[in-house]
């Protein structure tokens, strides 16, 4: 069953940041952690699940995915 999720994982403390979101928190986070990919988080050891929240639906989540995209980017998070 797939439960959408927007979620952040960090390199380390005060370290790099990823935000991104899922319809199966588990498997991604694993995938992440197995650099199952040659993307951004492989590139730069991101690997670290440090917050998720879980949505109704997948356009939800894309929608607070981008709010947190959007307040990283302009120095505000939220």
């Amino acid at each position: 069953m797939k439960q959408p999720a927007v979620y952040i994982l960090a390199s380390g403390r005060n370290g790099t940041l990823y935000i991104g979101v899922t319809g199966n928190l588990l498997a991604r986070t694993w995938q992440h952690r197995e650099h199952m990919g040659d993307g951004f988080t492989h590139r730069y050891n991101v690997t670290l699940l440090v917050w998720y929240e879980l949505h109704a639906t997948m356009d939800t989540a894309i929608a607070r995915e981008n709010r947190l995209k959007s307040g990283i980017a302009h120095g505000s998070c939220g």
